[in-house]
């Protein structure tokens, strides 16, 4: 298949029609009519997104100052790591989600993409805020210098980095579908042993400041996810020569590499945590791969991991909703199946 590079949407084109014809590479007047659009349900989607408006500095950090101290060396190295970590995938998110929705010809697609990377950058001076609560300037710089030089989490993002930059350089709806898959990964499992290490600090009253910010973080990812796996699985209907044993390989392929790069890097940030069960938090990342796999209408690849073994979890994120989501499931989709357990009914 020859490879087609995508012009940037036009801004305005009066000749086209307001409802898109497709979401890449279609055609799209740029006027958006919430009332007119190709997936009406997404107006809904829009709708939950901006109603989880937060700012970072809302929330009080008080105690947080105060027990950082307290925390043991192993706590203070895994808090520090892992705000590094959740930085270095935050703040390409921003940029990714722009990118997006400049190659994107559908209207409500670009205004939902707009407000995913608003809340990806409010993401992002989040870890700004709680490390600059609890650490001096140096402390906090060297943070975020992690993601550039700890060799455990450069080769954790190294696949990630590689994927988002091929679509900077070549916007192909196959490089599309490939970063969303990628950020599929990214929203739906990369932050997710970093995620139950804050809440199993607050488990025992400890950082709930932090807990608290991470809460809001985790629901806005979750709203995120939902939406990305829409998107592919709606691009990838659009585009259904792309939807082939060889593509479809490659993803299993991708979310088995990277739950393997996951466990190997929460082995390394938590090993001297205690109350983390490294076994139990194995299990937790490939039952989290299974359902971000099943959103985007394809198979389980781990059996075993069908149920959550860390329930404690979801006492941690407010407002999640349990509806199912599956616009795609009638589309005639070869190598894939839908799951009847789509949803974020569970963490």
């Amino acid at each position: 298949m020859s490879v087609t590079l995508l012009k940037k949407a036009k801004t305005m084109e009066p000749s086209f029609p307001n409802k898109s014809t497709k979401i890449f590479g279609g055609e799209s007047s740029g006027i958006l009519n919430w009332n007119d659009i190709k997936y009406p349900h997404w107006y809904k989607m829009y709708k939950r997104l901006v109603g989880n408006y937060w700012q970072a500095d809302e929330i009080n950090m008080s105690s947080d100052v105060k027990q950082f101290d307290m925390l043991t060396e192993e706590e203070q190295n895994a808090y520090l790591k892992i705000i590094g970590l959740l930085s270095t995938l935050d703040a390409p998110q921003t940029r990714t989600a722009l990118l997006l929705s400049l190659y994107a010809t559908d209207s409500s697609v670009q205004s939902i993409m707009a407000v995913i990377a608003q809340q990806e950058a409010v993401h992002n001076e989040s870890y700004s805020y709680v490390l600059s609560s609890v650490v001096s300037l140096k402390e906090q710089n060297e943070a975020f210098q992690l993601g550039r030089t700890d060799p455990i989490l450069l080769k954790r993002n190294k696949r990630l980095i590689e994927g988002y930059n091929q679509f900077v350089e070549e916007p192909s709806i196959e490089n599309i579908l490939k970063t969303l898959v990628y950020t599929s990964l990214l929203e739906g499992l990369f932050f997710y042993s970093g995620f139950a290490f804050f809440y199993n600090l607050a488990r025992d009253n400890k950082m709930v400041g932090t807990s608290t910010m991470i809460s809001y973080i985790n629901r806005d990812e979750l709203e995120h996810g939902r939406f990305i796996s829409e998107l592919f699985r709606a691009t990838l209907a659009e585009y259904p020569d792309y939807n082939t044993e060889t593509f479809i390989d490659w993803v299993y392929n991708e979310f088995s590499m990277a739950v393997d790069l996951e466990i190997e890097w929460s082995s390394y940030v938590l090993e001297d945590v205690e109350g983390i069960d490294l076994e139990e938090m194995s299990g937790y990342i490939k039952y989290r791969a299974n359902k971000m796999l099943r959103l985007l209408g394809l198979s389980e690849i781990y059996p075993e991991n069908v149920e959550n073994p860390m329930k404690w979890i979801r006492a941690y994120v407010d407002n999640i909703d349990g509806t199912k989501t599956d616009f795609f499931e009638q589309k005639s989709r070869q190598y894939t199946k839908t799951s009847d357990l789509n949803g974020f009914d569970d963490l």
